[in-house]
């Protein structure tokens, strides 16, 4: 059993029914895995959520388990940011803090877009992309 934290289009891929994704979430539920989000990912789903999406959204986002972002993520998001752009290597705010908070709780990270996660301390879980035309 591990513990899990869903990068942002992991949770837009479940919402929309990507049989993969939800069967990859079912596995690991199943297993008494806790699947969890963060305020990036909250703030990046309702971003781009339609009105119609609104119940569905959050009751999804309300099963998950949260963790906060705390002032030591929010530092060690800083410092990847700054040693990644040190290398020449450009990295979102968003996906700094998702990693600092996947590796301050040791959770495992699922996410498709593993160029985003370049740090070597962190555990990830590739699901492979979806078709989002």
């Amino acid at each position: 059993m591990a513990n899990y934290l869903l990068d942002t289009t992991v949770i837009i891929d479940c919402l929309r029914g990507r049989k993969e994704t939800v069967g990859f979430l079912a596995e690991i539920a199943s297993e008494g895995s806790v699947v969890g989000c963060c305020a990036i990912n909250i703030a990046e789903v309702y971003a781009g959520m339609r009105e119609t999406e609104r119940e569905v959204t959050k009751r999804f986002l309300d099963s998950l388990e949260y963790y906060e972002v705390t002032r030591d993520v929010a530092e060690l998001a800083g410092e990847y940011k700054r040693e990644y752009a040190g290398k020449g290597i450009t990295l979102s705010l968003s996906d700094v803090i998702i990693a600092a908070v996947t590796i301050s709780n040791n959770l495992i990270l699922v996410t498709d877009n593993l160029r985003h996660y370049p740090m070597s301390e962190l555990n990830i879980q590739q699901i492979e992309a979806g078709n989002r035309g």
